[in-house]
Order: structure tokens, then sequence, then C-alpha cells
């Protein structure tokens, strides 16, 4: 589970405690006294005990934190002096998503909250720049660069109707059309999903009002209407629960259960393919998991991409619609 940011930021005054010269090694007491004082609130023993643990062990931080105990001066202490947790190494995949968090501020600059960060984002966006052609001028390293957002440039206005709660009118191209169709929208919600931005909203032209996903890179025009709707108790967990990418039916979610190599299962249990996701058997044959999702175009096409590394189980639907495609693709190359 990640840390919460209370927990964040307890490791960073531990960590500067630790290394600090100019105080003696600290006790226990020391650290709990000192981390109270920065948080402005008590800490219990068992926090910081269990932090200092985390920083030693756990591999999602991935600090491995040298830190000994001395039980002769009952203090702490980096066994290596130089260590400090924000020395850590960030992989490529830290870098892409600040990477794509700073892309998303940038497009937010109107905003006023965004504007009283804008220089520490430009400076760090900036550094990081800098950072990563400087690795790739010496060749030690080759980075993927993200795309741009097209339809991003909708986002300001779109966040400002969702605040006021605005019903936008946009003109939307849609692939399976030759001219744009106009819709009058009560906005959401925006989410974002491999390299697109989507809006969730109810489209006043459809019948009953029921709830669209529109891709802002097909939004072809945006206009303010300075009409307003009631508020709507719109829960995105909730909507998005059972769904893998952006795509929800109406239809109950399902029971699926998928046999990967045990080379693939390596990796889907590393990087699980949904939150609901569980390991029903692991061995040398085989890993089989089971999800809990509906049944949409990005299951299917997730499924796909793994090849013959993975077999579809149940239900016998998705088998089928999965197999059909396949031998379509087989059938491309004879």
């Amino acid at each position: 589970m990640p840390k919460n940011k209370d927990a964040v930021s307890r490791y960073r005054w531990i960590d500067e405690r630790l290394r600090s010269k100019q105080k003696p090694k600290p006790t226990l007491e020391n650290l709990i006294e000192y981390v109270s004082d920065k948080m402005g609130t008590d800490i219990s023993t068992r926090t910081i005990q269990k932090d200092i643990q985390d920083m030693r062990q756990d591999p999602e931080l991935n600090y491995m934190a040298p830190i000994v105990y001395d039980r002769s001066s009952r203090t702490y202490r980096y066994s290596d002096e130089s260590f400090s947790i924000s020395n850590s190494p960030i992989e490529e995949a830290d870098l892409q998503g600040l990477e794509i968090a700073i892309g998303i501020l940038e497009q937010f600059r109107s905003l006023p909250v965004v504007q009283q960060f804008e220089d520490a984002i430009l400076k760090i966006a900036a550094s990081l720049k800098m950072n990563r052609e400087a690795l790739q001028h010496r060749g030690l390293i080759k980075f993927t660069r993200t795309s741009q957002y097209k339809g991003a440039e909708h986002i300001p206005e779109i966040v400002d109707a969702i605040k006021s709660l605005e019903v936008i009118r946009i003109a939307y191209q849609s692939f399976d059309r030759d001219e744009p169709k106009e819709h009058w929208v009560e906005p959401y919600h925006l989410r974002e999903y491999q390299h697109r931005f989507y809006l969730i909203g109810k489209s006043q032209q459809t019948r009953g009002g029921v709830v669209i996903t529109f891709a802002l890179d097909r939004v072809v025009k945006l206009w303010p209407t300075m009409k307003h709707f009631d508020e709507k108790n719109f829960d995105d967990a909730s909507y998005f629960q059972h769904a893998i990418g952006i795509t929800v039916h109406d239809g109950e979610p399902e029971h699926v259960l998928l046999s990967f190599t045990p080379r693939q299962g390596k990796y889907i249990k590393s990087q699980p393919i949904h939150t609901s996701q569980e390991v029903v058997e692991d061995n040398s044959d085989e890993c089989r998991i089971s999800l809990n999702v509906v049944i949409n175009h990005e299951l299917t096409m997730t499924l796909l991409s793994y090849g013959s590394q993975v077999k579809v189980l149940q239900p016998a639907h998705l088998a089928r619609k999965v197999a059909e495609e396949a031998k379509a693709m087989a059938a491309l190359y004879k």
C-alpha cells in the first residue's frame, strides 16, 4: 500500500535527525521528540519504531536505509555516514511520472493555485530536462519521451466548469462520424489513460441523460454556456472501480480467470492488471489469476497484448472473443 503524506514527512525528519552533525546520535526518545516537534503533533513510540523498520526493509520505499542501533548507548545512526534517503536513485518510471505531472501542471498555469508555485514547477521541469539531456548526451541512458496531450488546452476551462457546476457546449468529432456533433455536457470528472485525457459527464442530448466519456483529443471546440446544473453525486472511484481503462458499461462485473505462463506470471504479479487481481495458483506450470471486472474493449486489448503468454479460462464469452481476434490476426499473415 502506498505510504501516506504524513509517513513520508516522518521518514524525512528521521533522516534529517540521523544525519545531523551538530547533535549527538539520537535515542528513540530523541527521534520521537524531534519528529513530533517537526510534525506539530505527538507521534507514538510504535509509529517511529515502525517507520525505522520500513526505512530499513520496505521494498516499496526501497530506501534500504542502513540504520543501526547501538545497545550500549541506546542510540541510532547510519552505518554509512554519507547515506540519505534523498540520495535514493529515481527509476525511469518515476521520471516519466514526474514529467507527466509537470506537463499536467503546466496546462493549469491559468489557475491561481498553480500560479503560486509556477516558479518551482518551471525550475523542476528545467532541471529534469537538463539531467535527462546530460545523461543521454553521455550515452549512459536513453529515455522515452512522453507524448504531448492533444486537447489538453481545454483542461483549464473544463476544470473551471466542473468546479462551478457549469454546463459546457462541445463540438465532438468521433471516429465514426464525418462531421462533429454538438453536445451540451454536465462535466463531472477528468481522467488520463494511456497519454490521453477524457472528460466524463452527462450529455443533455441523450435520452435519460446518460454518463458519457469524451476524449479531449476529439473535442473540436468548446464554449461556455453560462447555464448551471444541480450537483450530482458522481464518485469517480466507484464509477471506475470494476473497469480497466476508460470504458464503463452498465453490466455487472464478471469473474475473469486467466492462466499465464510462469515467466509472464512474474510480471503480472509485480504489476497487477487490476486492483481486484488475486493469485489463484502459482507453480511451475502456470500462474493463474482472477479478476473481478467488467468486460470492455480495454480488457480485451490488454489480454491480446500478452499473445501466447496467457489463456482465458473464464468467462467463456471472453475466451471466444479473444480466440476470434487471435484467429483474425493470424489470418492476416497467411
